[in-house]
């Protein structure tokens, strides 16, 4: 079982590492088999952890600004695009 998950998620484990994925699958379904054991007769299942529901708002058709608007507070900006500082460096150099 261990392999044929190794193999659909293309990891590739060592033979120590098998044995701790191994434990801790069992340790699992000794979980699992444990929560079987409680009575859960006339307890619904829940969907949600609480009673809270998220309230969505309609969707409202809003103005925009136009480029130049946009552009105006920012720190440098050319007469198209904002400009940044290069975060992601080339590593061919």
């Amino acid at each position: 079982m261990i392999d044929n998950l190794a193999g659909l998620s293309r990891l590739q484990f060592s033979q120590q590492e098998r044995e701790e994925i191994k434990k801790d699958l069992q340790r699992m379904i000794l979980f699992v088999d444990k929560l079987n054991e409680v009575d859960t007769t006339g307890v619904e299942p829940l969907l949600h952890m609480s009673e809270a529901v998220d309230v969505y708002r309609a969707d409202q058709v809003q103005g925009s600004m136009n480029r130049t608007e946009a552009l105006a507070n920012a720190p440098v900006a050319d007469t198209r695009f904002f400009k940044v500082p290069k975060v992601i460096k080339n590593p061919a150099h």
